[in-house]
């Protein structure tokens, strides 16, 4: 398969210390990191393209440790998730591409996540915004971890590009409050509770 030919990459962190009420004893930490890549079968239909998946493995991996390291390290997430814009010259299913390098590579990385890494893609050109769904890395029914952040670059994608993206958090939504399954509880076996 083709060789991943980056243009670009990188790292967002937010601290978010309150929503309007009472301070946490922690902020919470959101982080992104982002690749733009070249899009290798932009322009033209091609029937077999699963190979690239196992080509991108090494730039999820990378992605991934940038991440951990980005929240002092694996003991400090709690959530994450994964997307990807296509440009205007790809097609959707080139987004897709990313599903397994990107998610199993922060699986491997934290070691023990249990629960299915949430994820989006869309086409878009440069400066599209991408919502990056984000759930509790052991229980995809923990409330408290339901969230999102938004991503993008202003000049990415371009037409023949594709734009990749991890996302890491330290933990639950601040003031989360709107009860279900507590992270305290969760039982580990299957990645939904």
């Amino acid at each position: 398969m083709p060789d991943v030919v980056i243009r670009k990459s990188g790292l967002s962190v937010e601290e978010i210390f309150h929503e309007g009420g009472p301070e946490p004893e922690k902020p919470l930490v959101r982080a992104s990191a982002i690749a733009v890549i070249h899009n290798p079968f932009a322009g033209r239909y091609e029937p077999d393209i699963q190979g690239f998946m196992d080509d991108l493995k090494p730039l999820g991996l990378q992605m991934a440790r940038r991440l951990v390291d980005a929240l002092g390290g694996v003991a400090n997430v709690q959530g994450y998730g994964k997307g990807a814009i296509v440009g205007g010259a790809g097609e959707l299913e080139h987004g897709a591409l990313w599903h397994v390098p990107g998610g199993y590579a922060m699986r491997e990385v934290l070691g023990d996540a249990r629960a299915i890494v949430p994820s989006t893609k869309k086409v878009g050109s440069p400066g599209t915004r991408l919502d990056v769904p984000v759930t509790h890395i052991n229980a995809s029914y923990v409330r408290s971890h339901f969230d999102a952040m938004e991503i993008g670059l202003n000049d990415s994608p371009k037409s023949d590009e594709l734009l990749l993206v991890l996302i890491m958090t330290s933990g639950a939504r601040i003031h989360a409050r709107v009860g279900g399954l507590e992270a305290d509880d969760i039982e580990g076996q299957d990645g939904l509770r």
